[in-house]
């Protein structure tokens, strides 16, 4: 049950938001909104609101809104001031542009408010575990140890820790240590090995064969830092997500490593067991890949309405309606392609001794 709930909260609150983006923008620009759903599909109920119906629909599995003109229907010329179609470039392309944002928008919310409310955790250089026959062991590390410097630079993460390692090349580097009340020093000479990355690839990196032993600070943040943490938060998710789709595009990430929203259900549901604000983080991350998937030039996304309006603003005029509508087909068979990739992904994690992982050739 808890996952339901959790799944629904974090799906309609990203929804809620994007949709929220639309609105805005159609209005500050004079747009008629005709209807605010919550899902496709039949309407289950809403309220009507000035010229706007706010509405469930039936299939929860995303939502949109319908602006006057936005289709082929026939103005009447007291609408034509009122319509989508009737607005100058700019103004379409930015209340298209206005989903995505606002999901950008509520992740730096998220990730400020829990700095504010958290603070930031720091994971500390403190050694949990040194590895038989690694360099650490036979410089004499040993499990326990907090690690303040390096070639006299101060190290006050796990993070850092791993930067100015990877920083030396594999030359010898001076290790400042602390053990229980003695401060000493240390020379360590990293080895080169092969390790895999966050994306599965094999890479050369220079390591001293040391495990955190997962100790952590917070630091109180004051309200400004906070939400300046907030947006570096968020930039640092958008760059991440970005380099996942290249690593997909280069197949250095398997199409199996996609998920739908079951994969998202079941993750929601491991996130409230930790607690609200472990799900709002998670929900902030998932935002950040809405925004970035919304921008994809795909037609029937918005970055593929952004990219009509690219070439309307190159061409000095739109393209053919036909020539649309072709585009509008395909992208839609895109779409669909990929919510049965997702979906059999999704299964074959369920059922994975009935169902295969999907590996293309």
């Amino acid at each position: 049950m808890i996952t339901i709930v959790a799944a629904l909260f974090v799906l309609s609150l990203l929804i809620l938001v994007h949709e929220w983006g639309h609105f805005l923008a159609a209005r500050l620009f004079g747009v008629r909104v005709e209807r605010f759903s919550i899902g496709f599909g039949p309407r289950l109920w809403g309220l009507k609101k000035g010229d706007t119906d706010f509405c469930i629909s039936a299939i929860p599995l995303g939502g949109y809104v319908k602006l006057l003109g936005e289709g082929e229907e026939v103005l009447s010329p007291s609408e034509k001031p009122y319509a989508f179609s009737e607005k100058p470039l700019w103004q379409r392309a930015a209340i298209v542009f206005a989903g995505p944002l606002f999901n950008f928008f509520l992740a730096w919310l998220i990730f400020s408010l829990f700095f504010v409310l958290k603070g930031k955790p720091y994971v500390l250089p403190e050694v949990g575990k040194v590895m038989a026959g690694s360099p650490a062991e036979k410089a004499g590390l040993k499990a326990g140890d907090l690690i303040l410097e390096i070639n006299g630079v101060a190290v006050k993460t796990w993070e850092e820790l791993t930067q100015e390692v990877r920083r030396s090349g594999g030359r010898d580097l001076s290790l400042t240590i602390k053990r229980g009340e003695e401060t000493l020093v240390v020379t360590v000479v990293p080895e080169v090995r092969e390790v895999k990355n966050l994306f599965g690839e094999t890479e050369r990196v220079p390591v001293l064969g040391i495990v955190a032993s997962g100790s952590f600070r917070t630091e109180s943040l004051p309200i400004w830092t906070a939400f300046w943490e907030g947006l570096a938060k968020m930039f640092s998710v958008t760059k991440l997500t970005f380099m996942a789709l290249v690593k997909l595009i280069e197949r250095a990430l398997p199409l199996s490593s996609l998920g739908g929203p079951l994969l998202i259900a079941q993750m929601a549901g491991e996130q409230a067991k930790q607690g609200f604000m472990a799900l709002l983080l998670f929900s902030g991350v998932l935002s950040v890949n809405l925004g970035i998937i919304n921008l994809l030039p795909i037609p029937m996304l918005d970055g593929g309405h952004l990219f009509f309006y690219t070439l309307e603003a190159v061409r000095g005029r739109p393209l053919s309606p036909q020539t649309q509508e072709r585009l509008q087909k395909i992208g839609l068979a895109l779409l669909i392609a990929l919510m049965v990739l997702v979906f059999y992904n999704d299964l074959a994690r369920l059922f994975p001794r009935w169902i295969p992982q999907f590996r293309p050739h």
